[in-house]
């Protein structure tokens, strides 16, 4: 039995859940999360653009969008903050791979709750983080109208 994209983003979310469990206090969990940012593949001169980066977060960050023949779009990220491309890396694992209606679908609050992240962060960092899911949203929208566009105008 295959798992729905959506169930894919809970499985991943429940991962990362139980990784979290695992190590117990918010200092070790902030020292895996800057390590999860270390393995980000690094983005080129060409990608840290204007373009690219992300409004509404203190620290600079970049997010590429990379549609896919199957529909589904890929997320690459960078920052110059190391807690900042630790959850990059947490929005990746989760966004990255999935379709825009499962993106637009997934409710990141919630999951930052079950996370615990909500609490975790200052009020900036965690601004800085919903600029970054904003700006996932609102690429997987566009692609979203772009397909409705497309079939509209084949019709």
């Amino acid at each position: 039995m295959s798992i729905s994209p959506l169930g894919a983003i809970d499985t991943a979310l429940n991962d990362l859940a139980d990784e979290f469990e695992l190590l117990g206090d918010w200092e070790e969990r902030y020292r895996y999360v800057i390590e999860l940012g270390r393995d980000l593949a690094p983005l080129t001169d060409a990608e840290r653009s204007e373009e690219n980066k992300v409004r509404g977060c203190a620290s600079q960050v970049w997010l590429v969008t990379e549609p896919q023949a199957d529909g589904t779009l890929v997320f690459r990220g960078d920052s110059d903050a190391h807690i900042v491309s630790g959850l990059i890396a947490i929005l990746l694992r989760l966004y990255s791979g999935r379709t825009p209606a499962d993106i637009a679908a997934f409710d990141a609050k919630a999951a930052f709750d079950k996370l615990g992240l909500s609490e975790a962060l200052s009020s900036q960092r965690s601004n800085g983080l919903k600029s970054m899911v904003g700006r996932i949203q609102r690429d997987a929208q566009a692609t979203l109208g772009q397909a409705t566009l497309g079939k509209t105008s084949l019709a």
